[in-house]
């Protein structure tokens, strides 16, 4: 149920982002639930995101060993570390209790 004046975002969502950055979590989450190669113009547009903003959080997600990207020609497919997976699981799981 939204709240008066808010932002459009059901009390679920509300409490999630209380708890974790919207876009990050969003982004592992689109990466794990993918069903064909991903890449980071195509995740961009997944989560309402600019393409910028998306590749500085995919490089903080190398960093932490959470994704690996895979140049292939021109592009870079993505993919989650066993690691990345197993952190997606989890916050998918939170968000489902929430």
């Amino acid at each position: 149920m939204e709240r008066p004046g808010g932002t459009g975002k059901t009390k679920k969502e509300q409490i999630f982002n209380v708890f974790f950055r919207e876009k990050p979590a969003t982004l592992l989450i689109t990466l794990n639930n993918a069903k064909s190669d991903i890449y980071a113009s195509n995740l961009a547009k997944q989560i309402d995101c600019t393409y910028s903003h998306v590749v500085k959080i995919l490089q903080q997600m190398e960093d932490a060993g959470l994704i690996e990207f895979d140049k292939q020609g021109r592009l870079k497919l993505l993919t989650l570390t066993k690691k990345g997976r197993e952190v997606a699981e989890h916050i998918d799981k939170i968000r489902t209790l929430l």
